[in-house]
């Protein structure tokens, strides 16, 4: 698979790995900053010899190389606009989360790839976890019974050093705030086991202690699902003096979960009606991970190579990172309305929010 990287920051050495690991020829990566370039190709072992070429334009790149696959990873307000230019150019796309900043440039990037038969995939990695997995076979086997409600918290800490090593960050137009930057991993989990289908969203966001910034630094909601179940949602940069947990819970008529550690990687508790031998090994299962990004870009990476060579869907395709944002949208809409926000959501961006702090 003949691969290019688009942006070299900070989670750019999870795409190079996923890439190495699976034996990607990778023929270029692309930044405006050239240093972020060097440091990535050092960091990881490349030197001139590998024939891998730099680019600080994009078009550039696309141009002048035969690619099959390009990651996105810059700032978040350039998603879109990339996506949608290396999908008219017949590029398959892997776009980091979120996939885009407003519902027209999702649903731009899902009509396009339809237009031209190009495979979308939204890093939303997370979903290949094993205790994630271990709790999505236990769903769809409908082991919870009857749910209840979920739950999902992202308690982490972002200081000030954080926010001007980039300046981007923070940004309406091109970060957004805890809930679209830091809680959207656990945001889309809670949608895709919870159930799709949502009816109405309420929702509140402050910023209490980084007034420097644009964006919330703390985001809640309720979420009515449209299986009767009800969802909340607590993303926040807030806590002192670092980062506390990330977690997850369903609560069912016969089975309890939850979901911990860094990445979501951990099953704290896990408890059925029905118990079986394998729930044992389960219980208190820790996945080893080297960073707060986890393990699954490699898997996310390998079956995007599957989704294009068997012409099917990503695991993790475009509609599901449209789903991921249309929820934080909803949650931002419902906080500068101040009233409950009804799904589908047909028109809102995070640059709508501009102004309200």
């Amino acid at each position: 698979m003949k691969y290019a990287l688009i942006g070299c920051g900070r989670i750019s050495v999870n795409h190079i790995k996923a890439a190495k690991d699976n034996h990607f020829e990778i023929k270029a990566i692309c930044d405006i900053v050239p240093g972020n370039m060097e440091l990535l190709l050092e960091k990881n072992g490349f030197d001139k010899k590998t024939g891998i070429r730099c680019y600080t334009n994009y078009k550039e790149m696309i141009y002048e190389n035969d690619i099959d696959l390009v990651s996105i990873a810059t700032y978040s307000g350039f998603h879109a606009e990339i996506a949608c230019f290396c999908i008219q150019h017949g590029i398959n796309v892997i776009i980091e989360k979120p996939m885009a900043m407003s519902i027209r440039d999702a649903n731009k990037i899902i009509e396009l790839s339809e237009i031209y038969n190009i495979k979308v995939c939204v890093c939303h990695q997370n979903r290949f976890n094993i205790a994630v997995q271990k709790m999505r076979e236990a769903m769809e086997q409908n082991r919870f019974g009857r749910i209840s409600h979920g739950s999902v918290h992202v308690r982490w800490n972002r200081d000030r050093n954080y926010y001007t090593q980039a300046l981007w960050r923070g940004t309406w137009k091109n970060d957004g705030g805890a809930l679209m930057n830091q809680c959207i991993h656990g945001i889309d989990l809670l949608r895709w086991m919870m159930g799709d289908g949502i009816e109405e969203v309420y929702g509140v966001v402050r910023q209490q202690f980084h007034n420097y910034l644009e964006a919330e630094d703390i985001g809640m909601a309720v979420i009515k699902f449209s299986n009767g179940s009800i969802g909340t949602i607590e993303g926040t940069t807030n806590v002192f003096p670092r980062n506390l947990e990330e977690t997850f819970y369903i609560f069912g008529e016969k089975g309890t979960v939850k979901l911990g550690g860094k990445s979501v990687n951990n099953i704290d508790v896990w408890d059925f009606a029905d118990e079986t031998g394998s729930d044992m090994d389960n219980k208190g299962l820790e996945e080893t991970i080297d960073n707060v990004y986890g393990n699954g870009h490699t898997p996310l990476f390998a079956d995007m190579v599957s989704a294009i060579e068997n012409n099917r869907k990503p695991y993790v395709d475009a509609y599901a990172g449209r789903r991921a944002i249309e929820l934080v949208l909803a949650v931002y809409k419902s906080a500068k309305t101040g009233q409950p926000v009804k799904l589908p959501l047909w028109d809102f961006a995070s640059t709508d929010m501009e102004g309200v702090f």
